[in-house]
């Protein structure tokens, strides 16, 4: 009797195994030849040697499976053991940008999210403009986080001006992180709906994931990575020229704003509006606009906003 050990990674074990490993119990019935345990990432089979081979065959592609759809359900184990493929589904998979924690379909859901999808096959960077809520933002952080999944980067880079409304942040307590935070929350919510806690903790640890002020972005040369400025609508001109330079080899650059909530005290100088009008026809460059038909938050929230667009 010879024994095999497995390592499922980094893939959190009662995820992988199932409540009261229900799905490690599956998988068992499935190799009634091998004696299989599991401690902590390894499973631990033991029996001859073709079985263990075909063990070892299934629970890879059972961790492709895992790293593709960010979930396992047991009807998709058993589906995937017997060699059916997972089990489809229904909605149109051409949309689909991702599955993000717990198995999350992320998906390009209006009009404009598609162009925006379609648009970063072929250009190195993307402004993408609008009202809030019509998921641009959102859409750029799954964009980034399938590019990071893929391999097509080694790392991806979230930032945002700290402009305050209202508020001034030598007032708020903390020291700067904890100052800056409140103003990166946005970023984290959507990072935290595509990549499971453990690995986000990890990714940002080890600095696959960073997440900065537009400030810190000076000085630096982004090579191989996925970046996004988010609220550009409230850079300067000078601030937006300095972040669109720092672009390296490799890298793809995605610029997100609303130019009808700019906080700058002069509505005039915002990097944003500057860059739409200087930057437009230069090839590997594309504008998306989004609009009231692209949001995707509350219903009441389409009409606030063509409320307030009539009132200017």
């Amino acid at each position: 009797m010879m024994e095999r050990r497995i390592t499922i990674g980094e893939i959190d074990p009662v995820d992988f195994y199932g409540i009261n490993n229900v799905k490690l119990a599956a998988l068992k019935d499935f190799f009634p030849g091998l004696k299989i345990t599991a401690r902590g990432n390894e499973i631990i089979a033991r029996g001859e040697e073709k079985e263990l081979e075909a063990l070892h065959e299934k629970v890879n592609v059972l961790l492709e499976y895992h790293d593709k759809y960010n979930a396992l359900s047991l009807e998709n184990l058993k589906h995937v053991i017997a060699g059916n493929g997972p089990v489809d589904n229904p909605e149109d998979p051409a949309s689909i940008i991702l599955f993000g924690n717990g198995g999350k379909i992320i998906r390009a859901r209006t009009t404009n999210q598609r162009a925006l999808v379609e648009a970063a096959r072929t250009n190195h960077l993307l402004f993408a403009t609008g009202p809030a809520g019509s998921g641009k933002t959102y859409t750029a952080i799954a964009l980034a986080v399938k590019a990071l999944r893929e391999k097509e980067v080694k790392r991806v880079i979230l930032s945002r001006p700290a402009v305050e409304a209202g508020e001034n942040l030598g007032f708020l307590p903390g020291d700067m992180k904890e100052k800056i935070d409140p103003y990166l929350q946005p970023l984290y919510d959507a990072l935290s709906d595509m990549i499971p806690p453990r690995k986000l903790i990890d990714y940002m640890e080890n600095n696959t994931i960073q997440i900065a002020p537009l400030a810190y972005m000076r000085g630096r040369t982004l090579n191989d990575a996925f970046v996004i400025l988010d609220e550009a609508q409230n850079t300067t001109r000078n601030q937006l020229k300095m972040f669109l330079t720092r672009m390296g080899v490799s890298a793809r650059f995605v610029v997100t704003g609303d130019t009808s909530q700019i906080d700058l005290p002069r509505q005039a100088d915002s990097g944003l509006t500057h860059a739409r009008q200087i930057l437009a026809g230069i090839p590997g460059i594309a504008f998306i606009e989004f609009d009231t038909g692209d949001i995707v938050r509350h219903r009441l929230v389409k009409e606030i906003v063509n409320a307030y667009a009539r009132e200017q």
